[in-house]
């Protein structure tokens, strides 16, 4: 049943694979595409947070006499792919019962980014990649030399990677769990120092005015691009006081509860994983703490809240199932004795609310969005509908 299990899970995630290139290629020339205006960020105008991977992209472009956005395309779709091949590889031989199945197809994991196509192929997924690939590094003196070197890359890629910093350390702490924690932090700090440092001077400087209408109009007069979206925010949100406000600006009681809604619903089965996970007790209580204040951090940063549910939620179960595969917990006999396993005995009821839970619903990007609906049967059918109307209907 484990090799079936894994075998669905690649299949999987083939299914989504080709899903994002399909809907990478039909919006890559959008011009208002949210991803794109990203991706377009430079340092043509000097240095600015988030411009490593659009300078990538234009070098890209000059070197094969390519279109800014067919780059960045190529781009795209080569970090999906290498972040697939890195979790299929990571999740061969996974020993899977029914809850952490759920937990893996939960709609606030891997179907996300597709069910949302406004969040597909955006940055966050070259973290998930360098974080899968920590994972794959056993020696200590290799994973110190990752930390120097790609923690850094990750926060000139994106730099709120800073609050997920928090994993990277989960794991070198319970793979220490005999030493104390303030000398794992003391002895580890120096490695984590570089990134750190460099995403706090990138907080503490903006973009200036100048260097962006240089950025824009280089856009503008090599690639014919607008600086637009997250491009343009560079300049309109730079401030630190400007990212809060306008994520506050935006509370109120209905939203906040749909979020905490949205999570628990989402995040369900790695809880029950958890509840019946052996850790001790102050290792737990800790856990929860590191792991979840500085996530509420970017909560009130960022307006985009499916995102950050997206992100908490995976790095939450990626860092759990790490640690279930190296046997650094273990799940508990009483996990048995929970109704929703009792439940899942009976085959019809396990098959229609695994329906239900993983392709029935999703979060929409921003905060003020509703929940999406069918993700499991709208991917398919807009793509269907897509290929009617652009290649059929009006060809024929």
């Amino acid at each position: 049943m484990n090799i079936i299990r894994n075998k669905t899970i690649s299949i999987y995630l083939l299914i989504l694979f080709f899903f994002s290139i399909f809907y990478l290629y039909q919006k890559h020339t959008v011009g208002n595409d949210s991803t794109i205006s990203e991706w377009l960020i430079n340092y043509e105008g000097g240095f600015t947070k988030r411009g490593l991977i659009g300078q990538i992209s234009i070098y890209l472009s000059y070197i094969f006499d390519l279109k800014l956005r067919v780059s960045i395309l190529i781009l795209q779709i080569l970090i999906i792919g290498i972040y697939y091949l890195f979790l299929n590889y990571f999740l061969i031989n996974l020993k899977l019962n029914n809850i952490i199945i759920f937990s893996i197809f939960s709609p606030i994991f891997i179907l996300y980014p597709v069910a949302e196509i406004e969040v597909l192929a955006r940055k966050e997924t070259f973290l998930y990649s360098f974080f899968l690939l920590y994972f794959f590094l056993k020696k200590e003196f290799y994973r110190n030399i990752y930390k120097i070197t790609i923690l850094p890359l990750a926060v000139l890629i994106w730099e709120p990677v800073i609050f997920f910093f928090v994993y990277w350390f989960v794991i070198d702490f319970l793979e220490k769990d005999k030493e104390n924690i303030f000398k794992i932090f003391f002895k580890t700090f120096l490695y984590y120092l570089p990134a750190s440092l460099l995403a706090m001077y990138i907080a503490f400087n903006p973009i200036s005015e100048q260097g962006h209408f240089q950025m824009a109009n280089f856009l503008k007069n090599v690639f014919n691009e607008n600086c637009y979206m997250s491009c343009e925010l560079l300049l309109t949100k730079s401030s630190i006081y400007d990212q809060f406000h306008s994520v506050i600006i935006l509370f109120n009681f209905e939203r906040i509860i749909r979020y905490f809604l949205i999570i628990l619903f989402g995040f369900g089965p790695l809880i029950i994983s958890l509840k019946h996970s052996k850790f001790n007790k102050s290792n737990s209580l800790l856990i929860s703490f590191l792991v979840s204040f500085p996530i509420i951090i970017l909560f009130l940063m960022m307006t985009d809240w499916g995102r950050v549910v997206n992100m908490f939620y995976s790095f939450s179960i990626l860092t759990y199932l790490y640690l279930y595969k190296n046997e650094l917990i273990k799940i508990k006999e009483s996990i048995k004795e929970n109704f929703l396993f009792k439940l899942f005995k009976n085959k019809k009821i396990l098959v229609t609310f695994f329906i239900i839970f993983a392709f029935g619903w999703n979060p929409k990007t921003s905060i003020i969005g509703d929940v999406g609906s069918k993700p499991g049967y709208q991917i398919p059918r807009k793509a269907i509908k897509i290929i009617y109307y652009k290649y059929f209907k009006n060809n024929f």
